[in-house]
């Protein structure tokens, strides 16, 4: 059965770059991006793991740690993390996996056989502090991932967990939000205080609350 959202992130101890590592344990309270690449030393997954870790600040102030898998070795790993410091600029400062026997791959469905039988495509899985998957997105190993929106699904969880509303198509931090359906007319002022916009009787904006 492949994983779906709202399950828990299916746990796992695996070697990395930095070191041996328990999933859940690394996670600890904070949310997690747990993203996968079709193999070391390949020119579009060397770009994603710069763009990455030209991140780490945008990572951290969000409180999400990141982790990489490929099925490669850690030597492998180790040495391919110095081509992409030296051709990225940039410093890895996060984990890679090494999942070899495939085990993780399996249990999160990063092997789609249809597209390689032996290499992992490009998932991607955020983590929310409960350990649940709070969105899955899975690119063909030709396509790079847009690590912009990347962050600003991010931004969305974090918001949406916290209060009841919901972001619309394209939103940004800082633009307006949706009012959850559930909230009735006569309870929004107390829950909005700074105010609302009712286009439709379904469709009630409101500035973002924690901005």
């Amino acid at each position: 059965m492949s994983l779906r959202l709202g399950e828990i992130a299916p746990d796992f101890k695996a070697k990395t770059s930095m070191g041996e590592i328990s999933f859940h344990e690394y996670l600890g309270n904070s949310w997690g991006v747990l993203f996968s690449h079709p193999g070391d030393y390949t020119p579009v997954c060397t770009t994603e793991l710069g763009k990455t870790a030209s991140l780490s600040e945008e990572f951290k102030k969000r409180d999400v740690k990141v982790i990489a898998l490929s099925v490669d070795d850690v030597e492998s790993h180790q040495g391919w993390i110095k081509d992409i410091n030296e051709t990225q600029n940039v410093e890895v400062n996060f984990p890679l996996i090494a999942d070899e026997n495939k085990d993780i791959s399996e249990a999160y469905g990063m092997i789609h056989p249809e597209a390689s039988e032996t290499s992992t495509v490009r998932s991607l899985f955020i983590i929310g502090p409960d350990k649940k998957v709070k969105l899955m997105i899975t690119y063909p190993a030709s396509t790079g991932r847009n690590f912009e929106e990347i962050l600003r699904v991010i931004d969305s969880l974090q918001l949406t967990a916290k209060y009841s509303v919901s972001t619309p198509a394209d939103w940004k931090e800082g633009e307006d939000v949706v009012i959850s359906p559930a909230i009735k007319n006569e309870d929004i002022p107390s829950r909005f205080p700074k105010g609302h916009k009712e286009i439709k009787s379904y469709l009630r904006m409101t500035p973002q609350p924690n901005h």
